[in-house]
Formats: structure tokens, C-alpha cells, sequence
């Protein structure tokens, strides 16, 4: 077999439909159909059902795009190697993240200070990012839950304290502190299913025996502090997110009887490739993130 069939059969598999797939790699369909036959032949079963004109991925299929995917992975992480060795990459990092804090001020000041490498990153739920780490797809990963697969290492970054918060004219305003159970019917503000730190919330409301009456959900930090703040809920957040401009009005209260903490993780696999661009920004996220909370422990 060689490269270019598998590289068809990845296209094919992913879109599971051969004039498509002929389209995108712009090559005639039967020359595509003779190329995925000669495979199957080399491989010596079916990789896909047919019914008609119409092909699906099969088990077979299924367990074979997994390791050509893998495949794949293994030989761009080669070269990714090979040009950081011979000073021809700029430096690349990938991160995918759940909660996003006080990210976006520290990525600034990495890039300020390394103009030249290319940076990106994703938000989402905290399974999907996990499992794109285990892939191969990301370089590291922060989260506020940590997974216990054993292809992955582990640093903690911070612990802080968790708050609710409410807008300056909410009922609760004029107090310190308030009962979990208090909330009970209070709309709240809350990051959507899948993350980490809803995870977190949704837990602790389960301890305190009610379901939180949610009324937004949103993807971005930011929109729970601009909701609260128009008086439209109340929302946990934890003790770093009161130190940012946007959330500095916001009524900070202490919830009594329960010391709810959030621990904060960086995460990356064990077995892909980790560029020195990564691994110094690995370095600079854990350094500053123990100096945020030399901060907070005073």
C-alpha cells in the first residue's frame, strides 16, 4: 500500500460519500473507486458497505482509519521534530482549554514576547478537549477537572476560592455571605454543559439538594459577568475572576458553611511530540500562575 491510498481512504472514510471525496481531492471518481478497491484488496477485507451508491464505514473500517489517523499524527509530529532540530519551524503551539480566567492576558504577553511562533487555541467542553489531547490534536490542555488516563501527566496550577456573584442592586447586595440552600430559586448564570467548572457547580447544587434554575447559558466567561451585572442572575465564579476590570462591581459572596475551591490543571500526553514552543509556554503558564496565587494568598 502506499501513502496517497491512504491518504484517499482517510478522505473517503471522513466523508463516507465518493463523488465528495473525489471532488475534494480532485481526481476522477473512478480513478478514486479503483484506488480504495486496490486497498481493501491489500488489506484483504471490505473496508466499507455498499449499498448502491451509497458507502458507509464498516468495523473493519472504523478500526483501520484509527490507526492510519494515528499514522498520520505520528508522521507530522516527525517533521514537526525534524524542522524545530533543523531551525526551520517558527515554533507552533496548540491549547485547548475549558475555563479560560486570566488566559487570555497571559497568552498576549507570550506572544509579545515571542512574535514569531503561531499560536492557537480552542474552547470546549471539558471531555472533547481532554480526548483531543489524548489525539494528538492539541499540545496542552487547562482544565478544572483532571482525567486519570495514564498517557497523560498532570501539574497543578492554582487553587482559589469560589464566590457567588451578584449584581450591585440584587437583593443580596447589602450582605457578605449567603446559604447555598438561599440560591435555591434564583435564576442563574452558568457556563453550557461539558464544562469543567459547570461540572463543578452542578455538583455542589446537587449537595445542597436543588437543581440551579438556569436561565443563560453561555460559552464565554465574559457573558456571565455582563449578565449578572444587568441583574439578570447570580453566578459562581471563582476569586480570580473578581480581579479583572469587566468583574470588579460585582457583589462578592462568601457561601457560608462550605468552602468551595477550584483547582486549576495544565495537561499534556505523554506520547505525542511536544515542541519547544510549547514546552516553554508549558513552563510560563506554571510560573505565572504560581505567582497569581502568591498573590491571592495574601
Amino acid at each position: 500500500m502506499e501513502w496517497l491510498q491512504l491518504k484517499y481512504f482517510q478522505t473517503v472514510a471522513r466523508l463516507e460519500h465518493m463523488t465528495q471525496a473525489a471532488e475534494r481531492l480532485q481526481i476522477a471518481q473512478p480513478s478514486l473507486s479503483k484506488t480504495i478497491a486496490r486497498l481493501e484488496e491489500a488489506v484483504g477485507v471490505p473496508l466499507f458497505d455498499r449499498q448502491g451508491r451509497q458507502i458507509r464505514l464498516n468495523q473493519f473500517g472504523r478500526i483501520y482509519l484509527e490507526r492510519v489517523d494515528r499514522a498520520f499524527r505520528e508522521l507530522e509530529e516527525g517533521e514537526r521534530q525534524i524542522r524545530e532540530m533543523a531551525g526551520l519551524n517558527r515554533g507552533s503551539i496548540k491549547l485547548g482549554v475549558s475555563i479560560t480566567s486570566v488566559l487570555p492576558e497571559l497568552i498576549g504577553t507570550f506572544i509579545q514576547r515571542h512574535p514569531s511562533v503561531h499560536f492557537r487555541q480552542t474552547l470546549g467542553p471539558t471531555a472533547e478537549v481532554i480526548k483531543r489531547l489524548e489525539d494528538g490534536d492539541i499540545d496542552l490542555c487547562v482544565s478544572s477537572i483532571r482525567d486519570d488516563r495514564p498517557d497523560l501527566e498532570w501539574q497543578e496550577l492554582m487553587t482559589e476560592k469560589v464566590w457567588i456573584a451578584a449584581s450591585p442592586d440584587h437583593r443580596l447586595s447589602g450582605r457578605d455571605s449567603v446559604a447555598l440552600e438561599e440560591l435555591a430559586n434564583e435564576p442563574f448564570i452558568s457556563m453550557n454543559c461539558g464544562f469543567s467548572f459547570r461540572d463543578l457547580m452542578d455538583e455542589l447544587c446537587l449537595q445542597a439538594n436543588f437543581q440551579p434554575n438556569i436561565t443563560f447559558e453561555v460559552d464565554e466567561p465574559e457573558g456571565i459577568s455582563r449578565l449578572v451585572g444587568q441583574g439578570l442572575g447570580v453566578a459562581f465564579l471563582p476569586e480570580l475572576a473578581f480581579k479583572t476590570r469587566s468583574r470588579a462591581q460585582l457583589k462578592k459572596l462568601r457561601i457560608d458553611n462550605i468552602d468551595f475551591r477550584r483547582t486549576t490543571w495544565i495537561a499534556w500526553s505523554k506520547r505525542h511530540y511536544l515542541s519547544l514552543a510549547a514546552q516553554e509556554f508549558r513552563e510560563y503558564i506554571i510560573e505565572s500562575y504560581r505567582l497569581m496565587q502568591r498573590e491571592l494568598s495574601r
